[in-house]
């Protein structure tokens, strides 16, 4: 379920996920010689994310509908534009093309531009071209698949090489929208679509093995084999904690269970990934090699202290590779991801930031 870099993401990066959580980005467009130009990606993520332990503001909450930026003429009556809108984004109604609105998107410099689904209920990140279906069938002859409806609009699946597209046909035949399809509760919908097709979403594979994502049974097993750093004492309940260096709500996660980790009441298995390429410029997988190439008791504490600057030795890549597999094989769907086993034998599981840290540490031996 890793995507390579390139992508433009809206709806699942922080600044309008629903969930407290660095998601991992969708499908992967086509390169610039063979896809059209595409708007930049709206991200809240800080230009140099705040190590653990260092001062830095909170990451805002998810907005609620009374902090929502007000919305221009007819959007209010539009349920994508209102979710958009709660995420703190400036609307801008650019009118109809071919039937379909056109709304721009804003969070301070960053932009995106979308056309909402007939339906009102999504939107698809992109513009049309001037391309009919009828064309598109003909130059990808053999290379395009048919993803089914989604909101009145009509989805295509065209590859080109190692790289693909997701197009939506105008309603009006006049022509296709290149882009990924967010619904209003902010999921990916493109990818859904896709997710049958062979090799849109890469297969599993640990130690040899490949196949669909484990069961909840296997899954400690699965990150034992991980290379991870603990910190904590280890008499106190273990938690496996999926993570990326730079992912705000990673190092957000860690500093509010802290607490519980000095108090002696929770032992962290900190697993480096690196999902945040795509919004980074790698630097979320120098940050993980860093911290890969570090001895395991040294890992967390050198993430804490914002020391994931060193040189990566040669088998860091590794190990890297092999937790970014066994975190796919867990279900990861962005970080944190936490895992651990209850005092009554059975594994358990969090997406995403706990809402409450006291509770979650009093869960995990319930």
């Amino acid at each position: 379920m890793r995507w390579t870099a390139g992508l433009f993401v809206f709806l699942a990066t922080p600044a309008f996920a629903g969930a407290p959580i660095c998601a991992l980005p969708g499908p992967q467009p086509m390169n610039a010689a063979t896809a059209p130009t595409q708007a930049p990606k709206i991200s809240a993520a800080p230009d140099r994310p705040v190590a653990p332990g260092a001062a830095e503001a909170p990451p805002a909450a998810a907005p609620s509908a009374e902090a929502a930026s007000p919305l221009p003429g007819t959007l209010s009556q539009i349920a994508f534009a209102r979710h958009v809108a709660a995420a703190g984004a400036q609307l801008r109604d650019l009118g109809s093309i071919h039937g379909l609105r056109t709304i721009a998107a804003r969070s301070g410099s960053q932009f995106m531009l979308f056309e909402v689904s007939p339906d009102g209920e999504a939107g698809v990140s992109g513009l049309p071209i001037d391309l009919s279906l009828t064309q598109l069938q003909t130059v990808a002859a053999g290379n395009i698949t048919d993803v089914g409806q989604a909101h009145g609009l009509q989805g295509y699946f065209v590859r080109s090489g190692e790289q693909f597209q997701v197009f939506y046909a105008m309603p009006d035949g006049s022509g296709l929208i290149p882009g990924v399809m967010w619904d209003a509760a902010g999921k990916d919908v493109t990818r859904q679509q896709v997710a049958q097709i062979p090799g849109a979403i890469p297969t599993i594979e640990v130690g040899g093995a490949s196949g669909q994502p484990a069961g909840e049974g296997q899954a400690i097993q699965l990150l034992q084999k991980a290379t991870y750093g603990t910190v904590g004492a280890s008499t106190a309940p273990k938690v496996f904690m999926l993570m990326d260096p730079q992912c705000i709500y990673s190092i957000r996660a860690y500093q509010e269970l802290q607490p519980y980790v000095q108090a002696g009441k929770l032992q962290l298995a900190i697993v480096p990934l690196a999902v945040l390429d795509y919004e980074d410029q790698g630097q979320s997988t120098r940050s993980a090699l860093a911290l890969l190439s570090d001895p395991p008791d040294q890992i967390a504490t050198a993430w804490q202290a914002g020391g994931e600057t060193n040189t990566p030795d040669p088998a860091a890549g590794a190990r890297l590779a092999n937790n970014m597999a066994i975190a796919h094989a867990v279900g990861l769907k962005g970080t944190p991801m936490f895992w651990w086993q209850k005092a009554d034998g059975s594994v358990a599981h969090l997406d995403g930031l706990p809402t409450n840290a006291a509770s979650f540490i009093a869960a995990l031996g319930s």
